[in-house]
């Protein structure tokens, strides 16, 4: 079944204390966006991609695309003022004919594993949708409306992450309700449209970058693939 990436890019870099968005910061002269794109690449070089990014940036991403020669065929789609309206544009230039299974992941997500996306696929494929998650290593607390707080079993509880990957039909018939401050993801928004999410194992590396912190861990694991 065809593959499609819809990688969501609408970052600004403010918490990193740039002055260009944190999907054009370069990881060992590449930016962050293209480490994303290339791990897709990866996976599967006929996957059609299509990246959703705000209207201003179009032009810089284009430029950089020049400066670092980066050639490989995605479409680039104008992005909303939320994520959800952002995922909701990048849909909308998909045939609604077409038989895929589309990956929606974020732009500054580099470290996905390649079994990561295989899992996602196979899983998408037989059950509807797949969502990668990892345990919660350290322990939780929930705090209460009147400030208190208490402790809570952290087995019971997973760290998401993305590609939350869909079939095209699952994912469009979803994101045709109307949108809500409670829908925090893709899959939030498959579970307010009926659809039970089936999780995968994810990977730990698969960080998403939006601290100076973040950028420390990116090079690491950079450096640590040689």
């Amino acid at each position: 079944m065809k593959k499609i990436a819809l990688i969501v890019a609408g970052g600004t870099g403010t918490r990193m204390g740039y002055d260009i968005p944190k999907q054009f910061i370069t990881l060992n002269n590449i930016p962050i966006l293209q480490h994303t794109i290339n791990q897709f690449i990866n996976y599967d070089a006929a996957i059609h991609i299509i990246i959703v990014l705000p209207a201003n940036q179009i032009d810089y991403w284009k430029t950089l695309c020049s400066t670092t020669n980066f050639t490989h065929p995605h479409q680039v789609v104008v992005g909303g003022t939320t994520r959800f309206q952002s995922v909701s544009n990048g849909l909308k230039v998909i045939n609604s004919t077409t038989q895929a299974i589309v990956f929606v992941h974020d732009g500054v997500r580099p470290f996905v594993s390649l079994s990561v996306l295989d899992a996602c696929y196979t899983t998408a494929l037989a059950q509807g949708n797949a969502v990668p998650a990892i345990a919660c290593n350290d322990s939780l607390r929930k705090v209460t409306a009147n400030g208190k707080n208490q402790h809570v079993n952290r087995a019971q509880y997973q760290l998401i992450q993305t590609p939350q990957t869909f079939t095209l039909a699952q994912l469009q018939h979803s994101y045709a309700t109307p949108e809500s401050v409670n829908f925090t993801d893709d899959a939030s928004v498959a579970q307010h449209s009926g659809y039970a999410i089936h999780l995968v194992l994810g990977n730990t590396e698969n960080i998403k970058i939006t601290t100076p912190f973040d950028l420390i861990i990116a090079k690491a694991l950079l450096d640590a693939r040689g």
